[in-house]
């Protein structure tokens, strides 16, 4: 029978030395550290990150996150480059070379061929005095007190360190080269946040069954229309420009106001005169950022002509804005 305390108690071990791990990487990150995300910034070719089984795996999530947060990276397995893969190298890139040991056999018979196309190493291992470390041109130490499985066998806390310090490597880089989130969204075009800096409101505003009111119309008249609606208010046109809108906090407070002359009150005595308003060609950020700096949920896009071109509101933005939180 498993004792179920000891389960937890056992779980809880791996991340209190999986995150003391992290801890200790903290002050570790002096001039070593400056001098390869210098080298990596300077790159012109691409960065290589390869490195063995456990470190392999690593190594190929760091070269994805390197990738998608603007350095150009891939993963390149030593034995495959003993196959072919030599020929995806060039005296332009810079190679990331992971072993924990730094002993590894496979990688360490790879190293040689690097250093004669003349390519930069940077090595992380967790022994300053390991033979990659001896090969790199830049070593990065990331010693482990122990492992964080029960036998101290395991890659664990070793994999763990080396992950963070890649993300650590990326998040730096994205700094060294004020990477913005549009840049990021030029990279993720399919992903949520590409599509929400770069889609335009025109991509999703509401175009069809607008609920047009003119100035004239008696609110008895308006209520029907902007009841019929699911966008909250009317839209009020005269001469086929936008004269105003009206929300439905503006037919609440007026009915409060006016009592039983309310419905034979015309639209223009209601409305509010300078509504918010977005070009349809503007980004859909643009739209949430308007729309939660002026506390409003609903916007009127127009052309170029400041003509009403539809509607778009909180919801046609997508998560990621405030308005999902």
């Amino acid at each position: 029978m498993i004792e179920p305390n000891i389960i937890i108690q056992r779980a809880q071990e791996c991340l209190q030395c999986e995150a003391a791990t992290i801890e200790s990487l903290i002050p570790r990150l002096g001039d070593n550290f400056l001098c390869v995300v210098n080298a990596i910034r300077e790159c012109k070719g691409k960065i290589v990150v390869t490195g063995v089984g456990k470190s392999g795996h690593i190594g190929s999530k760091i070269a994805a996150t390197l990738a998608s947060t603007g350095t150009p990276a891939f993963f390149l397995n030593p034995l495959d480059a003993y196959h072919g893969d030599l020929g995806m190298l060039s005296k332009e890139d810079l190679v990331l070379a992971i072993s924990y040991s730094g002993a590894t056999e496979e990688l360490l018979r790879f190293l040689p061929i690097i250093h004669a196309k003349q390519i930069t190493i940077i090595g992380i291992s967790g022994h300053d005095d390991s033979l990659l470390a001896r090969y790199s041109d830049i070593h990065l130490n990331i010693s482990v007190q122990r492992e964080a499985d029960p036998l101290n066998l395991i890659p664990t806390a070793s994999t763990i360190a080396t992950l963070a310090l890649g993300d650590a490597l990326a998040c730096a880089l994205m700094e060294a080269k004020h990477f913005q989130p549009s840049d990021f969204a030029k990279l993720h075009p399919g992903g949520d946040l590409g599509r929400k800096l770069l889609a335009k409101v025109e991509d999703v505003m509401f175009t069809e069954n607008l609920p047009f009111l003119s100035p004239q119309m008696p609110m008895n008249e308006a209520i029907e229309i902007v009841t019929k609606g699911t966008l909250g208010i009317g839209i009020v046109v005269e001469n086929a420009n936008l004269a105003g809108i009206i929300t439905d906090g503006d037919i609440r407070r007026a009915m409060q106001r006016l009592g039983q002359d309310f419905f034979a009150t015309p639209v223009s005595a209601i409305m509010s005169k300078n509504p918010k308003t977005i070009n349809k060609d503007a980004k859909i950020v643009e739209a949430g950022e308007k729309m939660n700096h002026h506390s409003i949920h609903t916007l009127v896009v127009v052309d170029d002509k400041k003509r009403v071109a539809g509607v778009i509101d909180s919801f046609s933005c997508l998560p990621g804005t405030r308005f999902y939180h």
